[in-house]
């Protein structure tokens, strides 16, 4: 079973010895349409909505505030409420989330490369070196590490659940998930 879940942030435990967690907030969420097991619903973003939402709300006849449509895997076998049963007995969860952007970055933050004397007559300080060879190859390998495009990726991570306030719809995992906080994911039961 799949859930849509906001990132409130990081924390610990006050056991000790102490373990660092991540509180993931359950959306509300509506189910419009089951087919076998996969559903649509609809949520809210806090993102404004265009002509082609209005559609689909009124076809659903969903309220304003559900703006947003996806397709996750759920318990219901029919449209209303998300069934959330079986987050009562999870042990362990998968959470997907979009990793931060950090937008175009140089090889020593994008890989972790060293780089050279920073003084002293060096022209070679943050820079990622030489990339290619003189006659044979003859051009630039594959997979070479390279300034370029960091972040903004889907990471999933699998997370022990510490625990789960039904009332609240707050779900405490241990360790850390990726991206911002108020960044929305996906939580996938394991087990």
């Amino acid at each position: 079973m799949e859930y849509i879940v906001e990132k409130i942030g990081m924390s610990r435990t006050i056991t000790v010895p102490s373990v660092p967690v991540t509180l993931l907030k359950l959306k509300e969420v509506k189910v419009c349409e089951v087919n076998d097991g996969v559903a649509i619903v609809s949520y809210n973003d806090g993102k404004k909505t265009n002509k082609a939402v209005e559609g689909k709300q009124k076809k659903y006849s969903l309220s304003a505030e559900f703006n947003r449509f996806a397709t996750i895997t759920v318990a219901n076998t029919e449209a209303g409420d998300l069934d959330l049963a079986p987050l009562a007995e999870a042990k362990v969860v998968k959470s997907s989330f979009v990793t931060k952007g950090r937008g175009f970055t140089g090889v020593m933050k994008r890989w972790n490369f060293g780089g050279g004397p920073g003084s002293h007559g060096h022209r070679f300080h943050r820079t990622g070196g030489s990339i290619g060879n003189a006659e044979w190859p003859g051009r630039v390998q594959k997979g070479r590490k390279m300034a370029g495009h960091h972040g903004n990726t889907l990471n999933t991570v699998k997370n022990e659940i510490v625990s789960y306030d039904a009332e609240n719809g707050v779900i405490v995992v241990k360790g850390a998930v990726a991206g911002p906080n108020g960044a929305l994911g996906r939580l996938k039961v394991v087990k």
